[in-house]
């Protein structure tokens, strides 16, 4: 599938995998896309663009070199852009400066962050109860970004009525890339995502607009980007349940058969996983509630019923959560069923704690 028509990649935005395709781009996740989670969705098919974990601003702030590695031994041959949140003007540079010194595709800054946490400090989604801060904020950033500038918001917080003065924003800084997540700051990540806003940002800007937001299969990007006009998107919480969904929408576009993950690969998915966050230092109870918040999401789509969450979450050592996995997508032959496109509809990734901290990815 060709770009959009009147849709016009800005000569220094990085090249997609295949050229003249929409873009795709893994959503940046607190806890979850730091490099080993970068170096396995690498391996299964990556994005176009990744995007680190936000590195935090502030007044005595420095490089977080967790998250720092995530750039500097990324061997996937992806660009990488670096998400900073923060409001303080001389912090902002400071940071542009040190992020600078590293192969970066460019600086990110994250306008959306849902988190209470956050936003109560007047930084990610607490930007925009304020766009007078927001306009501050990204006024310094355009100037000392000497390279890629690009955005992730959300279309309000309380309410949309600032979503045009919000794009008129993006358009005066000069951004180079839009990230927008078509829900407000206060809906977290509930109820429906709102696509018309996609189309909204892409008829009033310049510059070229992902759309992020309940992306939940490749077939539902290319239906999104066919009625927005987007110029790709940016999954998050998708990629987690699917990490073949970068490559699926590459074959969807290229008119190429469409690999279709079997239960077996999603086992061999799971594996990878522990085995690309498990540490000698590492406490196994730690590891195993860190794959819980990736299994909160592959299991959306292994049974209906919700067997495998529920057994899932009770898992307490590497042995059980392994079994528990074995059974549901190896044994009596399930290895070999297809792991469905969407997940289940009646199946919820946290029941009543969606948007904890503890609990689930937390992204704008």
């Amino acid at each position: 599938m060709a770009l959009s028509a009147g849709v016009t990649a800005r000569a220094s935005l990085p090249e997609p995998i295949v050229p003249d395709q929409a873009l795709s781009a893994l959503a940046p996740m607190q806890d979850v896309t730091s490099l080993p989670y970068m170096q396995v969705i690498a391996s299964l098919g990556p994005p176009d663009y990744f995007f680190t974990e936000y590195f935090r601003v502030h007044q005595h702030s420095r490089l977080d070199p967790e998250i720092l590695r995530s750039i500097t031994e990324n061997r996937s041959g992806r660009p990488v852009f670096a998400q900073i949140i923060g409001e303080r003007p001389d912090d902002l540079r400071r940071t542009v400066r040190e992020l600078f010194s590293h192969p970066i595709a460019g600086i990110d800054f994250n306008m959306g962050c849902p988190a209470p946490r956050v936003y109560r400090k007047n930084v990610g989604g607490g930007l925009l109860r304020n766009l007078a801060d927001a306009d501050r904020a990204l006024g310094v950033l355009r100037e000392a970004v000497p390279g890629q500038f690009t955005v992730k918001t959300r279309i309000g917080f309380e309410d949309d009525s600032r979503f045009d003065e919000l794009l008129d924003l993006i358009e005066k800084h000069g951004v180079d890339l839009l990230s927008l997540h078509v829900r407000l700051v206060r809906d977290g990540y509930h109820g429906p995502a709102r696509h018309h806003y996609g189309k909204r940002a892409v008829e009033r800007l310049a510059c070229p607009v992902l759309l992020n937001g309940d992306v939940s299969s490749a077939a539902r990007a290319i239906e999104l980007l066919g009625q927005t006009g987007a110029f790709g998107v940016m999954i998050g919480r998708g990629a987690i349940r699917n990490p073949w969904i970068f490559s699926q929408l590459r074959q969807l576009q290229s008119g190429q058969p469409v690999h279709r993950p079997t239960l077996g690969d999603v086992h061999g998915y799971v594996e990878q996983l522990y085995q690309a966050f498990d540490k000698p230092d590492i406490p196994e109870a730690k590891n195993i509630a860190r794959m819980k918040k990736f299994l909160n999401f592959i299991g959306l789509a292994v049974d209906e019923e919700g067997v495998f969450l529920h057994q899932v979450r009770r898992a307490r050592t590497r042995t059980d959560l392994f079994a528990v996995c074995s059974h549901h997508l190896l044994a009596e032959g399930r290895g070999e069923s297809i792991f469905p496109d969407e997940p289940w509809p009646d199946l919820v990734a946290r029941p009543n704690r969606e948007g904890s901290s503890r609990s689930a990815p937390v992204c704008s």
